[in-house]
């Protein structure tokens, strides 16, 4: 026998017949925002025979992830699986101010300096970020995003700051 500790063998806060602490909680995670997206998506009108209406899309999506939901925390009650990870608010703190400032910035400074930027912001969620990979990373990202929404789908999001259009 090994006298190395079981990863089981910490005391838990949850009952025994959970067996994924991790996955149930995340499965009843999901399973409560497909609820909030079918409940905002109420007010939307649906499919009409062959025609999709607004409310089509979210309301398919919001199952799907009800469902997906559902598995995940079924299957942490029938299958061992990882206890509650210590949470770690440095990446959700960083990916907010990320999504932030991309909102605030957008207009003033362009889509070229706001999403290359925003990208850097949310680089610092993670102390294992390699800058050199990063930074080739968020500016291939930036080239796909100015090429894609602007000329590919034709959205009327300006690529430069406003004081450069003039």
């Amino acid at each position: 026998m090994s006298d190395a500790p079981s990863r089981f063998s910490e005391k838990s806060v949850f009952p025994k017949w959970i067996r994924g602490p991790q996955d149930f909680i995340g499965g009843l995670a999901l399973v409560a925002v497909a609820a909030f997206a079918l409940w905002a998506a109420s007010d939307l009108q649906g499919m009409q025979g062959f025609s999709f209406g607004a409310g089509t899309a979210p309301r398919m999506f919001a199952v799907l992830l009800l469902v997906l939901g559902v598995v995940l925390t079924v299957s942490a009650l029938l299958v061992d699986g990882e206890p509650m990870a210590k949470f770690q608010g440095r990446g959700p703190f960083f990916v907010g101010i990320a999504i932030l400032s991309f909102a605030v910035s957008i207009r003033p400074l362009g889509l070229i300096i706001s999403a290359f930027a925003s990208f850097m912001i949310a680089a610092l969620g993670t102390p294992e970020t390699r800058w050199k990979e990063t930074i080739i990373v968020g500016v291939a990202l930036t080239i796909g995003c100015s090429v894609l929404f602007p000329f590919a789908l034709g959205l009327p999001i300006p690529l430069y700051p406003s004081f450069l259009n003039r």
